[in-house]
């Protein structure tokens, strides 16, 4: 006797930590049975795992919703699912605007996804948004990379940054014991993993929650002892961590970054306006001048690191001489790549409801101009790189060019190379650099080694 096949399909907008989330989803499903369509209209059960940052993403959904509802008017079997940010921010307002729907799971679900279905094919609409404590999790991701691997460190942020909605759809921190995220590396190194990236809104916050003190009056549990705690776990020749928060982020965890040979250099910290005024107003709890000085210490303890970060412009009541000492912040700092974005209202923060909104064309008019200076300042920093030899972990095929593969430097530039992807996929490559461009190498391969961990 044989049964039909299922299949399921996931959409991701967003973060890494919704992109983490969907592996964990897309893991229950196959234990479930189902099995991964790259076409939604030929899966059976459909999820959207959104996103609230940007309007223009929360729109996109809606957009992609409507069409699902269409045709589940043709197919009443198809499940509907939206899970993440957005589901969480509007509940069953959702199913009043989209009656087609079956389940509305926020983050803090992800986990639950199955129990959750079970109801759903017991003939119930489903809305999950209620805040509860996170659960170990024990399911096992179906990870887009056999070579890279996302591990979530802690849920939740207990920020009140005054333009994001995070908190109120991600809930308070929830940091996972030490010894989960050992043992789910132990697993990963296992399976052949070579890189994990550590994840967390604010990872830097990592064991506030967590019981313990030590005698000096810290924390038993930071993200510092974390890595100290991991550094050792057989297979993991890389570790990375994000997203790191100016107002927590110290010296001694830069001085551990470079103790250990397998944390990368490459620190990911948003610093959203160059503007002290500008920072109050966000309630992001630091000046640009403390932001410098992090910066500082870790060109001082880590000279070759890359530094990436995140930047808003246009937020309320932002003059242009307060955009302009976020153009200087960024010209002398010098990122190695700078996410940008217009500031857009949320619903729910402090900020959508003030006065002194600024109109898309200054919002668009200024982020033009901060791009333009990233693109030159990326440029510059890649210079660094050329006739270097660099070690690189290649990771894929390069799409646009099946000659070559591609992978990232410890510092995460991209980087192509001629090469046999069959041959070549989880190895650490020696590749001497012979082109640069602002966001990316190209290069020519002088050594592979097997990952030896030690």
């Amino acid at each position: 006797m044989t049964t039909s096949r299922r299949y399921y399909h996931i959409t991701t907008f967003g973060c890494q930590m919704n992109k983490a989330d969907s592996e964990r989803m897309a893991g229950i499903l196959e234990d479930m049975g189902f099995e991964w369509s790259e076409d939604p209209n030929n899966a059976d059960v459909i999820l959207y795992n959104t996103c609230t940052i940007r309007d223009n993403a929360e729109q996109k959904v809606y957009s992609y919703l409507g069409r699902q509802a269409k045709r589940k008017h043709e197919q009443p079997d198809l499940t509907l699912i939206v899970a993440g940010c957005v589901a969480q921010q509007e509940g069953e307002a959702l199913l009043r605007r989209v009656p087609e729907l079956d389940l509305v799971m926020g983050p803090q679900h992800a986990n639950r996804l199955k129990d959750l279905l079970q109801q759903v094919f017991d003939g119930n609409q489903v809305v999950a948004t209620e805040p509860i404590h996170i659960m170990e999790d024990i399911t096992k991701p179906r990870r887009d990379s056999k070579v890279t691997a996302w591990v979530n460190v802690i849920y939740g942020c207990n920020e009140r940054c005054t333009y994001c909605v995070v908190p109120n759809v991600r809930g308070v921190e929830q940091s996972r014991t030490p010894e989960a995220i050992r043992a789910e590396m132990v697993e990963l190194g296992r399976l052949g993993y070579k890189e994990v990236t550590l994840l967390g809104q604010n990872i830097d916050a990592y064991g506030r929650d967590l019981p313990g003190v030590t005698p000096e009056g810290r924390h038993k549990h930071t993200l510092t002892d974390l890595l100290y705690y991991i550094h050792d776990v057989p297979g993991i020749e890389r570790i990375r961590f994000a997203t790191s928060h100016p107002r927590y982020f110290t010296e001694r965890l830069i001085r551990a970054c470079a103790e250990l040979p397998k944390v990368c250099e490459h620190f990911h910290i948003p610093f959203q306006s160059g503007d002290n005024e500008v920072l109050k107003r966000m309630a992001r709890g630091y000046t640009h001048e403390k932001y410098r000085r992090i910066i500082g210490k870790i060109r001082e303890y880590v000279p070759d690191a890359a530094i990436s970060a995140d930047a808003i412009v246009g937020f309320p009541g932002e003059m242009e001489e307060q955009f302009e000492n976020t153009l200087k912040l960024v010209d002398d700092i010098g990122f190695d790549q700078l996410n940008t974005a217009a500031y857009s209202p949320r619903p729910g923060t402090p900020a959508a409801v003030w006065e002194e909104q600024i109109s898309e064309e200054v919002k668009s008019d200024r982020l033009q101009r901060l791009n333009h200076l990233v693109a030159i300042k990326a440029a510059e920093r890649s210079q660094r790189y050329m006739g270097r030899i660099e070690e690189v972990l290649v990771e894929d095929q390069n799409p646009k060019d099946k000659t070559q593969v591609m992978g990232r430097t410890r510092t995460n530039r991209l980087t192509f190379f001629t090469g046999d992807i069959t041959e070549l996929k989880g190895k650490l490559v020696k590749v001497k650099i012979t082109e640069v461009r602002a966001f990316s190498l190209t290069g020519e391969p002088v050594e592979v080694r097997e990952a030896v961990s030690v």
